[in-house]
């Protein structure tokens, strides 16, 4: 159970200070309130011109408002800023409700329980309302006696991988269920359209981003909110890949905007005199099937993910692919895992359970000193912090790939891509995507492979570069092949895998579904890596 006196518990007190603390930081600090204005009036006009039809009242406020623009005094100006600015803020700013907490970690089991298999026999109602039988199913390991140590110490940002639309459901019961306070977290405004999920995210501490404004005020106000929070000691989730990995990939490149506000916070307290210490820790977020995993791998493939940052149909809309999904999930033990990895200070710097910050040698060091200038004297540097979370991003990184928990349909996949690499002799994605006439597999040489792959995880896991599943690291080739089936069977429109000769073959089924599912272990050197630079980019001979 999380402590209930975390700071959270005490947001709704502060919102409104929270609030007017971001409006006056984010107004102080701008030398040219025109510019702004010109710029937040360019992006909406442009935004709310495409988007048409429900939008022309806004659109015609945003045109007005650029009308007046030219004739606007400084002050005018200024005085519109904090007017916008205070829209935003209050847009942004999350809820807390502590009896909403209570009704949620009372029935997270049996609502998670339902997400993952909705259809009510009496055997799955019971199974619903067993607390240890989702635990089986949702797996919680990792560095969390040294995390729950430090939520004492000062603020915790959490970093996980993100894979699904289910990330922050599945977190947060991580969280309750390792006994850690509650977080504060970024949600996309799309996602509060539900009213079912909108009236628990806006009523348990998620705060709205709107990934649609793209003008700088905006995204000011977003930094402002998420600093002060942390400055104050909210402990955060931010997802620091920006999307859902679209390959299925572990995230090699951050997107670290709202994760740099840590660095911020920390350089901030230390300049008060006060410092509040201030942890990142890495986590991972692994599922044995995604239910978007098609969308996600065919916005990858057609390289739409960067013009279409935000996907607004996929499976995890509709809500019959949900109910299918999570009724499959709810018959794997372990069908998600979830794993901490070792604490970081804002710098990328290991900690220790005391907090202190060590260096590469396992020395202590004073994090204070990282924010100093060539004077002595602690000073905010935005060129220099910039830096400073570009290492963090680094550091983080490398944790995602040491606590990678890859899990049986990552193995398979792995197996069947590199049985179609053998076939035709290359290692281009795209020449093996258009193959169509794809050589079966014998089911016992698939499983003989299975359990090669599963071995070569050991050895890594021996070097600290992954971790391997407790049901993998007991299974057989032959289970390896038989779960991930199962969890692949009915999932998806396309069969990844199909089996014939009453199952003594596998053929691929769908080569982009094996590529995201293989993509796990695509960076340990164990399936293909179409994510990675040519050798000669990278410098090798």
């Amino acid at each position: 159970m999380a402590p209930l006196d975390a700071p959270i518990f005490h947001f709704n007190a502060e919102r409104s200070a929270i609030v007017n603390e971001v409006v006056e930081r984010v107004t102080a600090r701008a030398s040219n309130p025109l510019s702004l204005l010109g710029d937040a009036v360019y992006h909406e006009v442009r935004r709310l011109t495409a988007a048409g039809g429900a939008t022309e009242a806004e659109l015609a406020r945003w045109k007005a408002l650029g009308r007046r623009l030219g004739a606007m005094s400084e002050d005018e100006a200024r005085r519109k800023l904090v007017h916008l600015a205070e829209e935003h803020a209050w847009d942004v700013a999350g809820n807390f409700d502590r009896r909403v907490y209570s009704v949620a970690t009372r029935l997270a089991p049996p609502l998670l329980g339902a997400l993952i298999a909705p259809r009510l026999t009496f055997t799955s109602l019971r199974r619903l309302l067993d607390a240890a039988a989702l635990g089986d199913r949702i797996r919680v390991s990792g560095a969390i006696d040294a995390v729950r140590a430090l939520t004492g110490r000062g603020t915790v940002v959490y970093v996980p991988t993100h894979l699904s639309n289910m990330d922050s459901i599945v977190f947060g019961y991580a969280l309750e269920r390792a006994g850690l306070p509650p977080a504060t977290y970024g949600a996309g405004k799309n996602l509060f359209t539900n009213p079912v999920l909108s009236f628990f995210m806006h009523n348990l501490g998620a705060y709205r981003v709107d990934r649609r404004l793209r003008h700088a005020l905006y995204k000011d106000v977003l930094k402002a909110y998420s600093c002060v929070l942390i400055e104050r000691g909210y402990h955060s989730l931010f997802f620091p890949g920006g999307t859902r990995s679209r390959s299925g990939g572990v995230e090699r490149r951050l997107k670290l905007g709202l994760a740099g506000t840590g660095v911020e916070a920390f350089g901030r307290t230390a300049r008060r005199g006060t410092p509040r210490r201030v942890f990142f820790v890495p986590a991972t977020i692994g599922y044995l099937a995604t239910l978007e995993a098609e969308t996600l791998i065919n916005d990858f493939l057609q390289e739409a993910g960067k013009s279409r940052f935000i996907i607004e149909d996929d499976e995890s809309s509709r809500l019959a692919k949900v109910v299918g999904f999570a009724e499959k999930l709810l018959r794997h033990d372990a069908g998600v895992v979830v794993r901490f990895g070792e604490p970081l200070d804002p710098f990328g710097n290991p900690v220790d359970d005391e907090g202190r910050s060590l260096d590469g040698r396992g020395r202590p060091v004073d994090p204070v000193s990282y924010v100093r200038d060539r004077h002595g004297a602690v000073a905010v540097d935005p060129a220099r912090d910039a830096q400073y979370t570009r290492e963090l991003g680094e550091a983080v990184c490398r944790s995602y790939l040491q606590n990678t928990v890859p899990l049986a349909t990552n193995v398979l996949a792995a197996v069947m891509m590199n049985h179609l690499r053998r076939g035709a002799g290359t290692d281009d994605l795209f020449t093996l995507l258009r193959i169509r006439e794809r050589a079966p597999l014998a089911r016992a040489e698939a499983a003989a492979e299975a359990a090669r792959v599963r071995d070569a995880m050991l050895e890594q896991e021996a070097r600290g570069r992954l971790v391997v599943a407790d049901a993998l690291r007991r299974a057989s080739g032959e289970a390896i092949v038989d779960e991930a089936l199962g969890a692949w069977r009915g999932t998806h429109s396309t069969p990844v895998v199909e089996e014939a000769e009453a199952g003594r073959r596998l053929t691929i089924g769908s080569a982009p579904l094996v590529f995201y599912y293989q993509n796990r272990l695509a960076a340990h050197g164990l399936a293909l890596d179409a994510l990675a630079p040519p050798r000669a980019a990278r410098g090798e001979a």
